[in-house]
């Protein structure tokens, strides 16, 4: 079953909707994204991206720096809205959960939606309730307590202090860091922000988890220790993560499935092993070779 459904999804930075369209004719004769900036002075952040990802899977995009990974991945919880498309979320998948207080979310609908055409009310739901995101530069809040970031999507929902507090030192417990509540970020180093920043998006119990090179400012094994982590705790979870890297040793390691972008472009999505033995172009192949 799919969770998640991109059809047809462009987005031209800093274009209204005919010059947006003037840029995709281009893009579908055959130029590229440098060429069309060149000549157009739009900028491509993707081109015509058709990806549907399953439930309870963890879907690895990679690509270079520029390729639109970072750009898909906020197309997902409408932090960006595309140019043309449509984003078909399954807002009735629940995330399987250990977390004693049921916060599990509620559907939006029994179908799948097209988030794009949800109001604002409908569109903050959705994000309380279907999505949560774990950023690259942590992204807490520096007055707040470790056991406060934690339980900040909680107090978004009005959830009682007591209530919310009880999950989120429950989430501490799972990442090592229940010592911790009441430390301030700046207390911390990077492994341990970024291990309260993804406490924090388990917490909401959402059955999507949205992660921007989540990773990629830590040392090396301290970023082998949270994939592994990562790895155990969606073995118990089943949640829908679509997991953003630019590192091929990184998404052969967690991913399910890989999706490789180039230029905004969808070049080919599979198993590491189907990019590996079958890959669909030069540059999916000079990835793959990449691998230590």
């Amino acid at each position: 079953m799919n969770h998640i459904r991109l059809e047809n999804i462009s987005k031209i930075y800093n274009a209204n909707a005919v010059q947006a369209q003037s840029a995709m004719a281009l893009l579908a004769e055959g130029m590229d994204s440098i060429e069309v900036k060149s000549q157009t002075g739009y900028s491509v952040g993707l081109y015509d991206i058709n990806l549907a990802i399953k439930a309870g899977e963890l879907h690895c995009i990679m690509g270079l720096s520029g390729s639109g990974k970072s750009t898909l991945i906020r197309h997902i919880n409408r932090l960006i809205d595309p140019s043309s498309g449509k984003i078909w979320v399954d807002t009735a998948i629940d995330a399987q959960t250990n977390i004693a207080n049921d916060i599990s979310p509620k559907a939006l609908s029994s179908a799948p939606i097209n988030i794009l055409e949800l109001e604002e009310k409908a569109l903050q739901q959705y994000r309380q309730q279907t999505t949560s995101m774990v950023f690259q530069h942590f992204g807490l809040v520096p007055h707040m307590t470790v056991i406060q970031n934690v339980a900040y999507g909680l107090r978004v929902r009005k959830m009682k202090t007591a209530e919310r507090h009880d999950i989120a030192r429950h989430w501490l417990n799972e990442v090592g860091l229940l010592n911790l509540e009441h430390s301030y970020p700046d207390e911390l180093s990077g492994g341990m922000q970024q291990r309260v920043g993804l406490a924090r998006a388990l917490a909401a119990d959402t059955p999507i988890l949205l992660m921007d090179e989540a990773f990629s400012a830590l040392d090396p094994l301290i970023r082998s220790q949270l994939q592994d982590q990562l790895l155990e705790l969606q073995a118990r979870l089943n949640k829908t993560i679509v997991f953003i890297t630019h590192d091929i040793d990184e998404a052969v390691k967690v991913g399910q499935r890989i999706s490789i972008l180039n230029g905004g472009r969808l070049i080919q999505t599979g198993t590491a092993a189907d990019l590996r033995h079958h890959p669909a172009d030069d540059y999916v192949a000079q990835f793959m070779t990449a691998k230590s």
